[in-house]
């Protein structure tokens, strides 16, 4: 604590000894008139003789109430009310019945006044940190009758503070850090506690740790634990006291080089192993944590081709070993390699190296190794028109082992779909298998595999890109199909149609193109071309005679002929037509309706006149059908079947429960003895059995012949519909509590049943048993 809170806990300290003081007199100069009669405090009161008229006397009197503040000390825990301090008039003689009367904060709860005497007490526990002071009001009244003696006056009553708070710290337990290896005396800031004395709160100054020992190293011990104690008055006796505690952890810092597990570090590779996979690891422990841990690895010796690269993984602080060439066991088998690991950090107080080696020994081991084609791509020509067999171009490849096997050549088929490419399996000749046409397509690209004869595992694949070369194979051609158009009005000399021509060919030396009449045509005395100079030619007409009546449509044949080695031609022949124009040349009619048409009609009526023509025809035909129709005999024609109208009811069924009735179709199906019944869900797969020609009447109607051909027809027909059958209820069900009707027997039976137990079931079963009693008595007599 400072000198300046020592002497703000003694100033507060001697407040204590004003509680007991409960009323200070103070002295005034009042007027004697209107007073209130008072006991003098200083000499005899002097006379009022002798006074001039309207001469005051002025004498000490003494104040109607001799208080302005209490004091009351908190926390009192005696067994009594404790007595806070009294109040007085100059009224109260011993005489007069007066009432002394309390009013404000905590009358009547927390403070009670002697209505008598005026003495005022604390009648509960009071604590100064709820609340340091209450404002009350006191009154003097007269006993009898409640009327108020003098105005009412108000004071305070202040709750004293005692030493019932010991300190407390604001936040804690508390931590705190310093450096690693410090020299001793070097302080570090911890905590502010906070000192409650007396009421009032006092910051401490920051609590400082200094370092007491020499060489203080984190990796041995971390972490301190202390304990911090705060106590007020100055740690006198009577003080009180609050403790925390500081954690003082020791911060890492770079004091420790990265040291490898071992010196030596040996490691078998194949030599198949692929460029960036991993050889092995390497690691160096750091003592140190966080970023003073940190390590590098480097190859410092022993790579001098540079085969191998090593990288720090970031989450391990492992040294990978990696390779950045292929490996050849044929020309290099060991390595012996120098790594290199350095902190990232390092300390400057500190001198010592940072760093520490470690060599590595690698092992190449040999491995079965596919064949090595000469060139990783081979590009190949070949002219479009060579004959097959012809050899393209040679692709090779070797065993780089030392054993060097053979090797063998294929092409992989899927590059290879149309197989126009063959390849010798012992020398890698690559052949024309069949013929290559340029315009089609001109690029072939294949893929050749090489495999050792001994291990067929071993692959290797390479590209082969080849290239066919144009030959001119292709005659040039009109580049569309013309369609030229010649007005008859138009003059001599006009061209009637700008013509060009394509070739599929790709000469080097580009196209050239020329154009002639077939020698037949070059007298004619309608047409002629002139050459553009730029591939391309005019036809022009050589009269304005032209006239669609005369000839509608012209032919002119032209023979296209390019500059390639051997020249290619062809023949492409122009249709010309001729057209009626306006004057100003545009196109209005070709056709010659206008010549065969005299009266005048256009086009869009005789489309019309023919349309209504159909229709008509349409509607003929419709009525005379439907007459036919309404004038057929009645008679069912051939190709339909009636066996579904056809019922026979002569048998009798078995009752509700017959679920096994005998099917007849077997007697009317002589496939049925077979084991043969049609199904009834399905259409059967046979067709209709041939019928032979029926002869009718003399009306052309016979119906008796008719139904016995179907019926014929229906008993050999098993496909004929329906597809279900009749069946036949020869079962009698079971469970019926009628009983079945089978035992029934006609007039004509030599029964002798009794049939009187009809009468009993019904109405409907007594006329029954009267019908067959009658037929009994009829049978005796």
């Amino acid at each position: 604590m400072t000198k300046r809170s020592e002497e703000m806990l003694v100033d507060l300290w001697m407040s204590l000894l004003l509680v007991w003081i409960t009323c200070v007199p103070s002295v005034s100069m009042t007027p004697i008139t209107g007073q209130s009669r008072s006991t003098q405090t200083g000499g005899p009161a002097a006379a009022a003789s002798g006074l001039g008229e309207g001469q005051r006397l002025l004498s000490r009197a003494k104040r109607g109430w001799v208080w302005n503040q209490m004091f009351v000390l908190e926390e009192f825990s005696g067994p009594d009310p404790i007595l806070v301090g009294r109040l007085h008039t100059d009224l109260d003689v011993g005489s007069r019945n007066i009432k002394y009367v309390l009013a404000g904060e905590g009358a009547g709860t927390i403070f009670a006044i002697n209505e008598l005497t005026g003495d005022i007490h604390a009648m509960k526990r009071l604590d100064r940190e709820e609340k340091a002071e209450y404002t009350l009001t006191a009154q003097v009244i007269n006993a009898d009758t409640d009327e108020p003696l003098e105005p009412p006056s108000e004071f305070i009553i202040k709750v004293q503070d005692i030493n019932d708070n010991s300190p407390q710290f604001i936040e804690g337990p508390y931590r705190a850090s310093v450096p690693e290896m410090s020299a001793v005396g070097k302080s570090q800031s911890t905590a502010v506690y906070l000192i409650t004395f007396m009421g009032y709160e006092l910051f401490a100054p920051a609590a400082t740790i200094k370092i007491a020992l020499h060489g203080m190293d984190r990796e041995v011990k971390a972490e301190y634990l202390l304990v911090i104690q705060a106590k007020d008055m100055g740690g006198h006796m009577g003080g009180l006291s609050g403790t925390t505690t500081v954690t003082v952890t020791l911060t890492d810092i770079n004091d420790n080089p990265p040291k490898f597990s071992k010196s030596l570090y040996e490691f078998v590779i194949p030599e198949d192993l692929p460029v960036g996979k991993m050889g092995g690891k390497v690691k160096a422990d750091d003592r140190d944590i966080g970023e003073n841990a940190k390590s590098t690895y480097n190859i410092i010796e022993g790579d001098n081709q540079g085969t191998f690269e090593i990288i720090t993984d970031k989450q391990t602080q492992e040294g990978i070993l990696r390779l950045k060439k292929p490996l050849d066991y044929e020309g290099k088998r060991a390595y012996i390699l120098k790594v290199e690991a350095t902190n990232v950090r390092s300390e400057a107080s500190i001198n010592a190296p940072f760093k520490d080696t470690a060599t590595v020994k690698i092992s190449v081991e040999d491995s079965d190794e596919p064949p090595v084609f000469s060139k990783p791509m081979y590009l190949l020509e070949v002219n479009e028109n060579a004959p097959i067999n012809t050899v393209i171009g040679t692709v090779t490849a070797r065993d780089p082992d030392s054993s060097g096997s053979l090797v063998r050549y294929f092409i992989d088929r899927h590059t290879d779909l149309e197989r126009q490419f063959n390849i010798n399996v012992d020398d890698g000749k690559i052949t024309l298998a069949k013929p290559l046409d340029r315009e089609t397509d001109m690029w072939h690209n294949i893929t050749v595999t090489a495999t050792e004869v001994r291990n067929h595992s071993q692959i290797s694949r390479a590209i082969v890109a080849i290239r066919v070369m144009d030959i001119n194979d292709n005659a040039p051609e009109f580049a569309d199909e013309y369609q030229a158009v010649l007005c008859e009005n138009g003059k001599p000399g006009q061209v009637i149609q700008t013509v060009s021509a394509v070739d599929k060919d790709d000469p080097i030396q580009g196209h050239y193109f020329d154009y002639r009449l077939v020698p037949e045509m070059l007298n004619n005395p309608n047409f002629t071309i002139k050459n553009n100079q730029d591939n391309t030619i005019s036809v022009l007409a050589k009269h304005d005679t032209f006239r669609r009546q005369k000839q509608e449509t012209y032919f002119l044949p032209i023979i296209v002929t390019d500059n390639g080695n051997p020249p290619m031609s062809s023949t492409n022949t122009l249709t010309i037509r001729v057209c009626g124009c306006s004057k100003d040349g545009i196109v209005q009619s070709c056709n010659v309706e206008a010549y065969v048409l005299p009266i005048g009609l256009s086009m869009g009526a005789l489309i019309a006149i023919l349309a209504c023509i159909i229709l008509l025809l349409v509607i003929v035909v419709l009525f005379v059908t439907l007459r036919r129709h309404k004038n057929e005999p009645l008679i069912i024609k051939d190709d339909e079947d009636v066996r579904e109208n056809i019922i026979r009811y002569d048998d009798e069924g078995g009752g509700e429960e017959d679920t096994e009735a005998f099917d007849i179709a077997t007697l009317q199906n002589p496939d049925g003895i077979n084991g043969y019944l049609p199904r009834k869900d399905i259409k059967p797969d046979l067709q209709f059995m041939p019928r032979a020609g029926q002869h009718s009447g003399p009306n052309g109607v016979d119906v008796d012949e008719f139904i016995n051909v179907r019926l014929h027809e229906a008993d050999n027909d098993p496909t004929a519909p329906p597809y279900d059958s009749i069946q036949i209820y020869g079962y009698e069900g079971r469970g019926s509590i009628a009983g079945s009707l089978s035992s029934l027997e006609t007039a004509s039976s030599d029964s002798d049943q009794n049939y009187d137990y009809l009468r009993e079931w019904g109405p409907r079963f007594r006329r029954l048993g009267e019908l067959y009693s009658v037929g009994e008595s009829d049978r005796e007599t």
